[in-house]
């Protein structure tokens, strides 16, 4: 619990306003037009999400599963969460953190944002 506590008291308004710590859709853009790309998109959103959209370059563990499955991810690349709306991406980000993961960001986008701007030319390449 305390390094949940930690976490979450390190999230000032300068914490969150600063950017640092979220993706945007250009960010996105580059890190996934890059060949060597040290990053893992990790999606978690629900199983029966899944079955309307699939994002192929991301990890799926739905939020309710990442507390088990904490081992599937690597502490040496940056993690990007997302989600539908956000807010589980916000939970994500706040777990990882409290158990030890240092690179971490949420998209500040929503996956309706990310579809716009992906579809159906990029994602239709991959």
């Amino acid at each position: 619990m305390k390094a949940l506590n930690d976490a979450v008291a390190e999230m000032d308004f300068d914490f969150l306003s600063s950017g640092e710590h979220t993706m945007s859709i250009e960010g996105m853009r580059k890190v996934l037009g890059s060949e060597n790309s040290e990053v893992v998109f990790l999606d978690v959103r629900s199983d029966k999400e899944m079955k309307y959209l699939v994002l192929p370059f991301a990890k799926h563990i739905p939020l309710n599963e990442l507390p088990a499955r904490l081992d599937e991810l690597p502490k040496d690349k940056l993690i990007v969460a997302y989600c539908t709306s956000i807010f589980r991406s916000a939970v994500a980000y706040t777990l990882l953190r409290a158990h030890g993961f240092d690179q971490v960001k949420g998209m500040a986008a929503s996956m309706e944002d990310m579809v716009g701007a992906f579809k159906p030319g990029p994602l239709g390449k991959m």
